[in-house]
């Protein structure tokens, strides 16, 4: 399947990057390791976000390297030979000539000559840009090389000064989407929701929780996305309340809600959805109650995503709407919305932020604050808004028809000029939409 996002963006993508660089300095990043799952097997190999994002090759034993200014090309990948022997067993490599003629890259080198050629290039540049601390083994090799160019002062060599977090410029980058990355991410949604309407059909009274997880493997599969962004959660009943409940191994009952929490990931970019929905297809009297409060925050914090407002913004307005819904229902009591937000009464309910970045990594990169100040929201930007509710099975301070019940609606929005775009929308999510959809 064809790339989505052009070898031209890749290539303009390492050029900003450059272009943020100081003078006289190098880059350098290598990709993923390969990770043995058990013995001699290996889990399926995921690029380096970092690495994917400035060169859409996908193969390990690879190092970008990147030189402002170098005479015989400035974006220089070391990455595997070609070898037809191998080949026949793990598939087929790119080599150095196809990293050149495939991915745009000015020059290519096999890994295996990194040692001899790496260190003549570092040597002579002031500055290093690099993610230390990232790979512990890597990061051997490259104190390394310096000390191989330190070793060589007296005969005139230059070491390198300073180390910089190469993740200080890069993951600005990041954060702002490019119109194919949008493009990517929307048809990523667009597997999801078709992922997660299947699963609502499948479920039932006695189904396991793991057989709706299977419709969404699936689906994701069958379109294209050959993995999920992030383990799914599909919790039925107080499984609901566990935020991060991945073990998806119990019976569904009737008369409980089911909370799905997953994406696929679809050229290295997550999309991230969660539903949640009546096992029977209809809300109970107390599921709904809450489930339209939940909603009611969703769209109060969607209409906040705007350019001008900034990161807190959604998080506030969901807030506020979370808060007197509890308080109108009964289950925060003797209390007002300002004085339950100011002494975080609401946190037994309501325990995590609104959103958060969205992009090649599921929680992308990106900071939330500058300084002191949060971030303001700006065109290209792409988050979650994710409120929700969850009433522990053990809280005896509420009644006990509310015990148990975890709600949680999420859906993947990008900044636009105007306001935002939601590109998870086409998932049903009011009441008398999920119901119509289950009945079907």
């Amino acid at each position: 399947m064809a790339s989505l996002i052009p070898v031209k963006e890749f290539n303009d993508r390492r050029h900003r990057l450059m272009e943020r660089m100081a003078p006289d300095s190098i880059a350098i990043l290598p990709a993923a390791p390969e990770r043995v799952r058990n013995r001699d097997v290996l889990h399926p190999f995921r690029q380096d976000s970092d690495f994917h994002y400035l060169t859409g090759f996908g193969e390990p034993e690879a190092v970008l390297v990147l030189i402002p200014g170098r005479e015989h090309g400035e974006s220089v990948l070391f990455c595997k030979e070609r070898n037809p022997e191998k080949e026949l067993w793990d598939g087929f490599l790119a080599g150095p000539e196809g990293a050149i003629e495939t991915f745009g890259l000015d020059d290519a080198f096999p890994i295996a000559d990194i040692d001899d050629i790496l260190p003549g290039m570092i040597e002579g540049r002031s500055r290093v840009y690099y993610p230390l601390g990232k790979d512990h083994n890597f990061d051997a090799k490259v104190m390394d090389w310096v000390k191989l160019i330190r070793s060589k002062v007296r005969s005139g060599a230059h070491p390198p000064g300073e180390f910089v977090a190469l993740e200080h410029l890069l993951h600005d980058l990041r954060l702002y989407k490019s119109a194919a990355e949008i493009k990517v991410m929307a048809r990523a949604g667009e597997i999801s929701c078709e992922a997660h309407k299947r699963a609502m059909k499948r479920a039932g009274k006695g189904v396991f929780e793991y057989a709706l997880e299977a419709e969404l493997i699936h689906t994701f599969m069958e379109n294209g996305a050959r993995s999920t962004a992030y383990p799914s959660i599909v919790g039925g009943g107080q499984n609901a309340c566990i935020l991060h409940y991945i073990e998806n191994s119990a019976p569904l009952n009737d008369g409980d809600l089911v909370l799905i929490d997953a994406g696929c990931e679809l050229e290295c970019y997550a999309s991230d959805i969660t539903r949640t929905f009546p096992v029977s297809g209809r809300f109970s009297d107390e599921q709904r109650a809450l489930y339209e409060v939940v909603l009611a925050a969703q769209y109060a914090a969607i209409e906040e995503v705007r350019p001008g407002n900034h990161w807190d913004h959604p998080h506030q307005a969901a807030l506020k709407v979370l808060t007197q819904g509890l308080i109108d229902l009964g289950l925060l009591k003797d209390t007002t919305v300002e004085q339950a937000i100011e002494e975080q009464a609401f946190k037994p309910f309501f325990m995590h932020r609104t959103g958060h970045w969205l992009g090649m990594d599921v929680h992308d990169v990106g900071d939330y604050k500058v300084g002191d100040a949060w971030r303001e929201l700006e065109p290209g930007m792409a988050l979650t808004v994710e409120p929700g509710l969850y009433v522990a099975p053990d809280n005896t301070s509420v009644d006990e028809k509310w015990r148990g019940i975890g709600i949680r609606i999420e859906d993947d929005v990008v900044v636009t000029k105007e306001g935002c775009r939601v590109l998870t929308e086409a998932l049903p999510k009011t009441i008398p939409e999920i119901e119509a959809l289950m009945a079907d």
